[in-house]
């Protein structure tokens, strides 16, 4: 009786041993896996893409977020998206201290933070605008427009792990102007530096190492791309910065070259807030009567030896089917909404050179009245926006190249030779892109797309593209670009 009482109680011991060798180590296992989906603040060193592709890939971190956009009964599902409550010091306060943003412009003293960045409503002195959704915008305040606009998108989550995208509202393109001009390098790049800090203790930057987050930036890729650290050099160097290249950056004009930046629209000044004020808009600008061929609205640049604006302002001047908008010093009318609106819709064809960028906000302007756009620069247009524009650009623009120009082609003479009827054809094309390109009004939903509708789509399919191929195990981690088309262009 005591031996096989003995033999129990032996084995008793040993199946609790085995259990607790075979268990455990499954159970450790169990909650590393835990950990990646779990909110909470991680204990453990965050796994790299190629050492997550090596284990079960049902466990990547953003898996919910994946299983979700399959989802056909939630109406949100594949396109929730999480903001960052970031410190005030990286938005609202720049806003605050809207005096400093512009060295030229002083953003406080004509009201250009407003209405959600929109800017006060416009004095429509020429009596050429509709009656609502017309404000003074600056294009610089592109970064409040998104942010507020996102703020009442209907899919927002304080679920981060079912995000299909993650917003950073950090205002680059206010902390880089307001350091633009007379402060050395190690000011301009200290928000950049402290920005990228905060993101990367966050577990929300774990899931993906930052390839999920997007953000904008009011101004052109160049100003967050110094190219030396010379203290001469201009901008800072926050898209530089490797943890910056893994994000996704919107700016009004992007490097055509670069795999993490895209372009997205300049703010115009019409903000609807219902189809019908944009369809209104449309018709009226197709029924407009134009008795000028083409115009130009802007000035020369005396100390670019490369630019040809004083060229085409002597065309201009010299036609007698072209006018002039002279935005030299002084004149006020280039800063008079309804001036430059009179203008565009008076005219057939206007002519977008490129300034001290190769884009222009008059672009968006002048389609906006429903004149056709003429480039003399692949950059100023084509390889930029490429999610909210035709990617055949001929029926919708003329292209002259600046060396023709620098050869006294007459614009007059090339324009003439479009007929009457592909002049009507290009026209339509023009005026059918509004939609796209205009920023509506953030507290209310038009049924048509606009450009943060296109924007914002675009972002989360991209970051879902990244996401498949990641658990397909053919994740490219140099976030290699696609647009291919785009290079020939500019050779």
């Amino acid at each position: 009786m005591f031996q096989q009482s003995c033999i129990c109680v032996l084995g008793f011991f040993c199946a609790v041993y085995w259990i607790y060798i075979l268990y455990f180590p499954f159970g450790v296992s169990e909650e590393k896996v835990y950990l990646v989906n779990t909110e909470k603040t991680l204990q453990v060193d965050p796994m790299s893409v190629s050492e997550i592709l090596k284990t079960n890939r049902s466990v990547f971190p953003f898996m919910k977020a994946k299983r979700n956009a399959e989802n056909k009964t939630d109406p949100c599902g594949g396109r929730y998206v999480y903001i960052h409550n970031l410190p005030s010091r990286f938005n609202e306060d720049m806003v605050k201290e809207c005096g400093s943003i512009n060295k030229w412009v002083n953003m406080c003293k004509d009201m250009y933070t407003m209405n959600n960045g929109f800017g006060p409503l416009l004095n429509d002195t020429e009596g050429v605008l509709s009656d609502n959704g017309w404000y003074a915008t600056n294009h610089y305040t592109l970064e409040i427009i998104f942010h507020s606009r996102l703020k009442n998108y209907e899919c927002l989550t304080d679920d981060s792990s079912l995000a299909s995208a993650i917003f950073v509202p950090f205002y680059a393109g206010f902390d880089a102007a307001r350091y633009l001009w007379g402060y050395n390098i190690s000011v301009r790049d200290a928000t950049s530096i402290e920005i990228v800090d905060w993101l990367q203790k966050r577990d929300e930057w774990k899931y993906m190492n930052g390839k999920d987050h997007f953000l904008v930036a009011g101004r052109p890729s160049w100003d967050f791309r110094r190219l030396t650290d010379e203290e001469s050099a201009w901008g800072n160097n926050f898209m530089l910065l490797p943890a910056v290249k893994n994000m996704s950056m919107l700016t009004t004009e992007s490097n055509p070259h670069s795999a993490n930046d895209f372009a997205i629209p300049f703010a115009t000044y019409f903000h609807p807030s219902y189809d019908y004020e944009v369809l209104d808009w449309q018709d009226r600008m197709m029924k407009m009567e134009r008795k000028w061929l083409f115009c130009f609205v802007g000035a020369p640049r005396p100390n670019d030896p490369t630019s040809i604006r004083s060229l085409i302002i002597d065309q201009c001047k010299s036609s007698g089917v072209g006018k002039l908008l002279d935005c030299g010093v002084g004149d006020k009318k280039c800063h008079t909404p309804s001036s430059v609106m009179k203008m565009f819709q008076s005219s057939v064809f206007c002519l977008q050179p490129q300034g001290d960028c190769a884009t222009r906000r008059s672009s968006f302007d002048s389609i906006l009245a429903g004149c056709i756009p003429v480039f003399f620069h692949p950059s100023s247009f084509y390889v930029q926006y490429t999610w909210h524009i035709p990617k055949n650009y001929t029926t919708y623009s003329v292209f002259i190249p600046e060396d023709d120009i620098r050869k006294n082609i007459s614009i007059e003479q090339r324009l003439s030779q479009i007929d009457p009827d592909t002049i009507r054809m290009m026209r339509e094309e023009v005026i059918n892109m509004i939609p796209r390109l205009i920023y509506a009004d953030p507290h209310s939903k038009l049924e048509t797309q606009d450009a943060f509708d296109i924007a914002l789509k675009a972002i989360i399919h991209k970051v879902a593209k990244l996401r498949q191929e990641m658990t397909d195990g053919s994740t490219d981690e140099d976030f290699t670009e696609i647009n291919s088309w785009k290079y020939a262009l500019l050779e």
